[in-house]
C-alpha cells in the first residue's frame, strides 16, 4: 500500500518537517553529484557501518561513543531516488501532523533520537556486517509509530495493489500502519543474511517512536484543540478534509 494523504489536518506549519525533507533533498543532490570514489569515502565516514560499531557494550564506554555519530547522520543521506521518495512522501503524510502535536524542538529531537534507535535496532540484528547503511526510514518508522497511538481514528487514503492493477482506497490508520508494521516484522525475520534492505531499522523505528511519544508530545494543547482533532474523526460529523 502507497499511502497519498491522510484527513488529519495540521494545526501549524510543519517548518521542521519541511527543513529535514528539504535537507534530505540537498544532501541526496551532493551525493548525486559526486565521483564514486568521493562517494564511498562519504559512506564510509557518515553511514551506520555495523561491524564498526559492535553491539550493545559500546553504550558502557565512553570513549567510543564518537563511533555512535553514524547512527544520526545516516539518516541524512538515501541510496536512490526511490529510497529518497519513499521516504519523503511518508514524511510529508505523516510527519506534519506528529509535529503539530509535539511542537517543532521536541520534533526534531524525536526525530533524531528515533533514527538512531532504529539504526542502534540494525546494528544489533546484524552486528558483523561490514555493509553500510543509510536512510532515514528509521526516523519515519519512528512517527509512524507516533502516529499510531497520537492520531488511532484517522483514516489514510492509500494506493492498494490489486494483482496487477492498482485501486484507491480509504483505510483507517491503525490498519494501515499495523499491517505496514507486521510486513517489516515479516521482513526482518525472513532476511537475516540479506542486507538490501534495514528492516530490523524499521522495526525498531517504529517501536522506539510508540515509546517516546509519551515523553516528547505536548501535554499542555488546549481543550477546545483536543475536542476540535477529535471531532474530525466523528463519523456524523460528514466532511473529511482529505489533504
Amino acid at each position: 500500500m502507497i499511502p497519498l494523504s491522510d484527513n488529519v489536518p495540521s494545526n501549524r506549519r510543519p517548518w521542521v518537517t519541511y527543513l529535514i525533507i528539504a535537507l534530505n533533498a540537498g544532501v541526496f543532490l551532493y551525493q548525486v553529484s559526486l565521483p564514486q570514489r568521493e562517494l564511498a569515502q562519504l559512506l564510509a565516514t557518515y553511514a551506520v557501518i555495523p561491524a564498526r560499531i559492535g553491539g550493545p557494550m559500546i553504550l558502557f564506554f565512553p570513549g567510543r561513543w564518537p563511533s555512535l555519530v553514524p547512527l544520526v547522520t545516516a539518516t541524512f543521506l538515501h541510496g536512490s531516488w526511490v529510497h529518497f521518495g519513499g521516504n519523503t512522501l511518508y514524511m510529508w503524510i505523516f510527519g506534519d501532523n506528529v509535529e503539530g502535536s509535539m511542537g517543532p524542538v521536541r520534533f526534531l529531537f524525536f526525530y533524531l533520537l528515533a533514527g538512531a534507535i532504529g539504526n542502534f535496532s540494525h546494528v544489533l540484528a546484524n552486528p558483523s556486517s561490514p555493509i553500510p547503511t543509510i536512510g532515514a526510514s528509521g526516523a519515519i518508522a519512528g512517527i509512524l509509530g507516533a502516529y499510531l497511538l497520537m492520531f488511532p481514528r484517522a483514516r489514510v487514503l492509500a494506493l492498494v495493489p490489486l494483482g496487477l492493477f492498482f485501486t484507491v482506497a480509504e483505510i483507517p490508520a491503525v490498519v494501515f500502519l499495523l499491517v505496514w508494521f507486521l510486513l517489516q516484522i515479516l521482513s526482518g525475520l525472513t532476511a537475516f543474511g540479506a542486507q538490501t534492505v534495514a528492516w530490523w531499522a524499521h522495526i525498531g523505528g517504529f517501536l522506539a517512536g510508540m515509546l517516546l511519544v509519551f515523553w516528547f508530545r505536548r501535554t499542555s494543547t488546549p481543550r477546545r484543540r483536543r475536542r476540535r482533532e477529535i471531532d474530525i474523526f466523528d463519523e456524523d460529523h460528514g466532511n473529511r478534509p482529505w489533504r
